[in-house]
């Protein structure tokens, strides 16, 4: 299979790929844009919002041929106890949880041995992410939020469990001209491991991601600007093993060709949106440099890195799109379509 960005490091590094065409086209990653869609909540517990009260999205993408990868979301608000006193500005429904499950199948692949002559026969491959998601409206500029998510994969005869979670945090001024979110995701491990050895079921940890995001809309302007940084747990982020702080052999610290700016390039998701006031629709542009940097050919021009989206209301319902490219030598396009359960049923 062709290598995937952010792959190598954990298990289940499928969680890193990007469930939705809004969080494709935002470059993989939004931890600090709160405005109603529900699947922003994938990335942060605490982006869910007081519009996403009944919807539902469902969202599809093609990265390699026989490949699926998906998703379905329904997100439900709730209100305030009785006893407890509206605050000015605040909604009658404070309380957001939303659910979810994503898949990825890698399709059907043939036995073959060490020197790869066919054998006969083939098997199949796939990951299961589910995701329950809450969030609290702790006052009118700041939310909080968590997720857990039991993982599942089944690759031919061996197959893993694993419980992660989220916890997050957003913030945002009274106007919505800046938005800050901060999130530690994946914190978890496997409870049953792919393989045993001598003492037991061998358990790895999840792709534990903290990130830090930064949103900013100019007033007067149908533009909005993202920072994201990412994995500020660790410094190394190149794909290969000499990217560790020690050799995995004899301990010593490694020398790194990577120059420092370049490492902390890694680090960022950059990103812009035309939405107008509206927000009827959005064109969006964002910009990976950790994709560029291992995922760009050496012998031919490569847009790695960049991702393009755009999205519509029409009625009751949203439609967005995204392009990137997610492998080394093919494009991915993600479609995602969200409904409005509780004006359909009026």
């Amino acid at each position: 299979m062709a290598q995937v960005s952010s792959a190598g490091r954990s298990v289940f590094s499928f969680m890193s790929l990007p469930s939705s065409s809004r969080i494709n086209a935002l470059g993989g990653s939004n931890v600090s844009l709160s405005d109603g869609d529900i699947s922003m909540g994938l990335c942060n517990p605490a982006l869910l919002h007081e519009n996403s009260h009944m919807n539902l999205q469902f969202n599809y993408s093609y990265f390699l041929p026989g490949t699926m990868f998906g998703s379905v979301l329904y997100g439900h608000n709730f209100g305030r106890s009785s006893i407890e006193k509206p605050i000015e500005g605040e909604p009658d429904k404070p309380n957001y949880f939303a659910v979810g499950m994503h898949y990825l199948d890698y399709g059907r692949m043939e036995y073959a041995d060490m020197n790869g002559n066919l054998t006969g026969g083939s098997f199949g491959a796939r990951d299961v992410l589910i995701d329950v998601m809450y969030a609290r409206q702790l006052s009118p500029l700041f939310k909080v939020g968590v997720s857990l998510k039991p993982v599942f994969s089944i690759y031919e005869s061996y197959s893993s469990f694993a419980i992660g979670a989220d916890v997050g945090g957003h913030f945002q001024t009274p106007d919505s001209t800046f938005q800050m979110g901060l999130v530690l995701a994946n914190i978890g491990w496997q409870l049953k491991g792919f393989y045993s050895h001598e003492g037991g079921s061998n358990h790895e940890m999840l792709p534990l991601n903290l990130q830090l995001g930064l949103t900013y809309r100019v007033k007067h302007a149908p533009l909005r600007f993202h920072l994201q940084i990412h994995n500020m747990q660790t410094w190394y982020l190149n794909y290969e093993w000499t990217s560790l702080d020690k050799s995995p052999t004899t301990g010593d610290i490694l020398s790194h060709n990577i120059k420092w700016y370049d490492m902390l390039f890694r680090h960022t998701i950059w990103s812009f949106e035309i939405v107008p006031k509206s927000e009827a629709f959005y064109i969006a542009i964002s910009y990976n440099h950790r994709r560029r940097a291992e995922l760009q050919l050496s012998d031919q021009r490569s847009l790695a890195g960049f991702a393009i989206g755009a999205g519509v209301k029409i009625k009751q319902a949203r439609i967005g799109f995204a392009m990137s490219q997610l492998t080394k030598s093919n494009f991915s396009y993600q479609l995602g379509l969200t409904l409005d359960i509780n004006s359909l049923m009026r």
